[in-house]
């Protein structure tokens, strides 16, 4: 269940990623939902993720 829902935070981030304010709740949500080790994943992934959208950089401090 606990793979189902990081899955699924990273559907809902790439989804929301047209609006930071929208994405950053969506992320704090995220970080207090996951499990430690799905953190950590989600740090790399978001990492990644936010290379070429230079607006939502500021989002990695949620994490």
């Amino acid at each position: 269940m606990a793979r189902a829902m990081f899955e699924y935070t990273k559907t809902v981030l790439q989804k929301v990623s047209f609006d930071t304010s929208l994405f950053c709740k969506e992320l704090e949500k995220a970080v207090n939902r996951l499990l430690p080790y799905e953190i950590e994943e989600l740090r790399i992934w978001l990492t990644a993720f936010v290379a070429n959208k230079p607006e939502l950089t500021m989002s990695l401090r949620f994490i």
